[in-house]
């Protein structure tokens, strides 16, 4: 179906590829809470979603994504969901290129696993960059921003909590986060290089496969390690990010130290939009976990889980 273009905007949503729905009163081994079953591919977790009755889609769980609604990355869906009186706007992202180009309409009905949500956004990229991403979209606040949200990777199973009630249940690590633009930060003390310890501020994306990206530029807090390779890197909304890729000796979260950990190293002003971030920490690190994001109460919750420790490769 057509789209009707009206007016500019600007959204901002950090994925690289590389209206509430009411369920009661739950604690964390509550039966009645909502639950959204996903899959992991190319190290990322994939929620199959229906947009406006579409057949299912592939979208990543993305914590960068802070508002309701759905990105869709191929063009192609212009045609296949009902977008009429889309508007266009300008998705800025990483990369080394501009904001790139979308058209987005706000009458949306998303459906994944138990929930349904009506006048939801719905942004179709119009960028060359995605249109061959093998995934076909982003997800993101519609869950961290309503729902203490607890991913269970052994299972590949997403709890929906309404609130959260642990119980006696101290098998869970409480960690505080600061909500940045509706994306977790959090301090990690990391030792790129032996015997060097550096406490450093990082941000969660989930939409990254990576397992930790360091920021490199003039601010950086830490001494690059001797063997890196240069590489491509991945693809973002706004283009290519080329760095360099090595390892880390350890990354120390709470009482978990991850030690030999695949490290990308990415120039700041490309890889990263937001401000005072040292590094990312990515999917192939909290898979290690079984978590719980809790951003009404600036929690995060980790125990680590079957995956915990599986060598990075």
């Amino acid at each position: 179906m057509g789209t009707k273009l009206e007016r500019m905007i600007v959204i901002f949503i950090s994925v690289v590829l590389v209206a509430p729905v009411s369920c009661g009163k739950s604690g964390v081994n509550d039966n009645s809470a909502l639950l959204v079953p996903f899959n992991i591919d190319r190290n990322r977790v994939i929620i199959p979603t229906s947009v406006n009755g579409s057949r299912e889609l592939n979208l990543i769980l993305d914590t960068g994504m802070a508002f309701d609604g759905v990105y869709l990355f191929h063009e192609e869906f212009v045609d296949e969901i009902d977008t009429s009186g889309a508007i266009e706007v300008r998705v800025p992202g990483a990369g080394d290129g501009e904001a790139s180009t979308a058209v987005m309409i706000e009458t949306g009905r998303i459906a994944f696993g138990d929930v349904t949500i009506d006048s939801q956004k719905v942004i179709i990229s119009r960028s060359p960059h995605t249109q061959n991403f093998p995934t076909d979209g982003v997800i993101g606040w519609n869950l961290f921003g309503h729902y203490a949200v607890e991913i269970d990777y052994d299972k590949e199973i997403i709890t929906l909590h309404d609130s959260l009630g642990l119980g006696d249940d101290d098998s869970w690590s409480v960690i505080p986060i600061e909500l940045k633009k509706g994306i977790p930060f959090l301090e990690c003390e990391v030792e790129v290089v032996k015997d060097e310890r550096v406490l450093m501020i990082f941000y969660i994306d989930l939409a990254s496969g990576d397992a930790l990206e360091l920021l490199t530029g003039p601010d950086q807090k830490f001494t690059m390690p001797d063997s890196l390779m240069d590489q491509y890197l991945g693809t973002g909304l706004s283009g290519d990010i080329h760095g360099q890729s090595g390892k880390s000796v350890a990354v120390r979260i709470s009482m978990y130290e991850l030690r030999n950990i695949t490290t990308a190293f990415a120039p700041a002003e490309v890889r990263s939009k937001q401000e005072g971030a040292d590094g990312i920490l990515g999917n192939d690190l909290i898979r290690r976990f079984n978590v719980i994001f809790d951003y009404s109460n600036a929690r995060l919750y980790l125990k680590p889980n079957g995956f915990y420790e599986t060598p990075f490769e």
